[in-house]
């Protein structure tokens, strides 16, 4: 690193319309060529501070200089002229283009002259500098997610970014591909680039990172040096306790099967075949870890063991009963629950937790004419609250004032509460701190050990490791290997995930 500082955000405050106060007076500063971790707690102000930083939000008040210079930007525009770019959690691509045509427009969004014979110059020269290959002709919907993020990363370099910010940038990928991006990250330091890495993986943090900052409720506890810290440290600073990384579990009690899907074939939303075949049976009191790069059938799967998507051909037993053709409604009066991996789908924002808690408990609730009696929703809240330890102002809070972490304990609350014998849940700590994951991967553990029994889809190598009974291993569509979590190393899942058999 040479030591000069590129970014310096001082005092940055922000608190928006509603009187939420999401940063509390910030001091940030990066350095150039460094690779500079953010931490925090769901709700701490990482992401915040990075969209001021993009410009795409304002500070209610505070300096940002970039490169020496004092900056004040009206929209990401500025930013990326300011050679700031910025690879989201969920990428920008346009899916229907090739990656040649994204490219393209990427680089007309700063040179509006600019010809397409010049994007593949850059191009040419930015993969012979980084060795992140990209395949130009294909359609952005073919390739894989690991594949899809180069091209973002390559979105940003084409409009020569000398500043990278990384949003969860491993959330996606298999252990191979989190390598090869470690590696690029190395070469971009390498050639003078500096990236903020945005992540919740503590030990990705560790691995990577020269410097990391902490943030705790919209302030700054601290800057470190990652050389002179563990994880142990980095998780006390963010959640103010010690965090316990690995979970002990008893011995699965393995009862009879309550679900089983025969031969599942399912359509994605194209109507393409995400679902090939797919066979599997969950026992009472064990949990059953699906481990895959997301996109490769998991969606599509627990959405047609939920009911709400429809099966093509097979078919799905509960406590022996066909539910093949059952509604989701049905399937949940006999005893099944779905947790969403993305709580955009599994919550309403605007409403509070009483409302969202009642959206899954309605047979319950609802009383003659149809009217929901709000006296016994109000009460199947206030149980959500406690059991899962929910910290929230009031049970009358909108849903989009609660933390990420919060919100999922409401979701996955609202379903405890039902006593059902079967959960399926999909990605429960994708997006959570190290305070929420530790607490929900104990919830599953004591559901399990209450006689539960438990799908769980992760793309979380070490939740599934940790978690699970029995794991398998997806691609596209398909199961590459059922077994035992200790017959899995790291090496072997990585490669079971990106398709080869071993």
């Amino acid at each position: 690193m040479s030591g000069e500082e590129v970014v310096v955000m001082k005092n940055i405050h922000k608190i928006y319309p509603d009187g939420v106060v999401a940063l509390r007076g910030v001091d940030f500063t990066v350095k150039r060529g460094e690779i500079h971790g953010l931490l925090g707690e769901n709700g701490a102000g990482k992401t915040t501070l990075m969209r001021i930083l993009y410009g795409e939000i304002k500070p209610t008040r505070g300096e940002i200089r970039v490169f020496g210079e004092k900056v004040s930007f009206h929209g990401p525009w500025d930013a990326i002229r300011r050679g700031i770019g910025m690879v989201y959690q969920h990428f920008t691509l346009v899916p229907t283009f090739t990656v040649k045509e994204n490219l393209y427009l990427s680089l007309l969004s700063v040179n509006p002259k600019a010809s397409m014979d010049e994007a593949l110059e850059r191009v040419r020269r930015i993969v012979e500098e980084t060795n992140l290959k990209i395949p130009l002709e294909y359609l952005v919907e073919e390739l894989p997610i690991g594949v899809q993020q180069r091209v973002e990363i390559v979105k940003n370099l084409i409009r020569e970014a000398k500043i990278l910010i990384l949003d969860e940038p491993t959330s996606v990928l298999t252990p191979v591909e989190t390598e090869e991006l470690f590696k690029a990250l190395e070469r971009f330091k390498e050639m003078g680039l500096t990236i903020i890495f945005i992540t919740h993986k503590l030990k990705e943090a560790k691995r990577i990172t020269d410097r990391i900052t902490v943030l705790r409720r919209g302030r700054v506890v601290g800057t470190v040096e990652t050389n002179r810290v563990d994880v142990k440290d980095l998780a006390r600073m963010m959640v103010e306790r010690e965090i316990i990384f690995k979970i002990e579990k008893k011995p699965a009690r393995r009862g009879e099967a309550l679900l089983e899907a025969r031969d599942l074939h399912v359509l994605d939303d194209r109507g393409v075949e995400a679902v090939k075949g797919i066979s599997l049976k969950l026992y009472r009191g064990e949990i059953f870890g699906i481990a895959g790069v997301q996109g490769n059938g998991q969606r599509e799967l627990a959405e047609a063991l939920a009911g709400i998507r429809r099966v093509e051909s097979g078919r799905i037993l509960l406590h022996g009963r066909d539910i093949t053709g059952l509604s989701a409604a049905e399937r949940y009066r006999y005893g099944l629950a779905y947790v969403p991996a993305s709580r955009r789908i599994g919550l309403v924002s605007e409403m509070n937790i009483v409302e969202n808690t009642a959206l899954t408990n309605l047979y319950r609730v609802l009383m003659k004419m149809r009217v929901i009696n709000w006296s016994k929703a109000s009460s199947i809240a206030s149980e959500v609250v406690r059991r899962l330890e929910v910290v929230a102002p009031s049970l009358t809070t909108p849903i989009k004032y609660l933390s990420g972490g919060n919100q999922q304990k409401v979701m996955v609350g609202r379903e405890i509460v039902r006593e059902p014998d079967v959960f399926i849940v999909s990605e429960p700590t994708q997006g959570l701190d190290v305070a929420a994951t530790e607490f929900i991967r104990r919830t599953l553990i004591r559901l399990r050990d209450e006689g539960k029994a438990i799908l769980l889809i992760s793309s979380d190598l070490d939740e599934v490791l940790q978690l699970s009974d029995r794991l398998a291993v997806i691609y596209e569509g398909k199961f590459m290997s059922v077994g035992r979590p200790e017959e899995y190393t790291l090496e072997k899942l990585g490669l079971l995930m990106g398709g080869v058999s071993v």
